[in-house]
């Protein structure tokens, strides 16, 4: 599959794995609450393992997402983050809705889990599932019960 790319303003928003650069997906997952003692190791390998996303601006890159996904029943949304100096002008916004829009996950179902944004993703169709999780498309078949 051919990468995805967005814009918005100066920014730009690719799936595209080549485009990655690691030092900066470790620095900027660093300064997160939920991975901040992931090891270098395991961020090369959930890479390896994601549909990974990076934003940026002038070449450089400025943030990053994932999706874990089978591509087919359920996609977990993860690792959302901007650079501190980018924040306040809609590109963490701009990235979710490319992540949760993109090809392989559009119509399956989705879940994350978040302390704090909750508003960003409930703009785009998520629903809160408790205080941390939330999901997206997760409509289960209807059960017939027998009598």
């Amino acid at each position: 599959m051919s990468a995805v790319l967005h814009t918005h303003g100066e920014y730009e928003i690719s799936d595209d794995p080549a485009r990655l650069h690691l030092a900066t997906v470790e620095r900027l997952l660093r300064g997160t609450y939920w991975a901040s003692d992931r090891s270098r190791a395991a961020i090369e390998k959930s890479l390896a393992r994601s549909i990974s996303f990076g934003v940026y601006w002038r070449g450089v890159q400025v943030g990053f997402g994932r999706i874990v996904t089978d591509g087919e029943t359920i996609a977990w949304i993860c690792d959302v983050v901007i650079d501190e100096a980018h924040r306040g002008a809609g590109l963490g916004k701009a990235l979710v809705e490319a992540i949760v829009t993109h090809p392989e996950i559009a119509g399956v179902r989705q879940i994350l889990a978040t302390r704090d944004a909750h508003a960003l993703y409930e703009q785009f169709g998520y629903e809160r599932h408790g205080d941390i999780f939330l999901a997206r498309n997760f409509r289960l078949p209807s059960q017939k019960l027998s009598s």
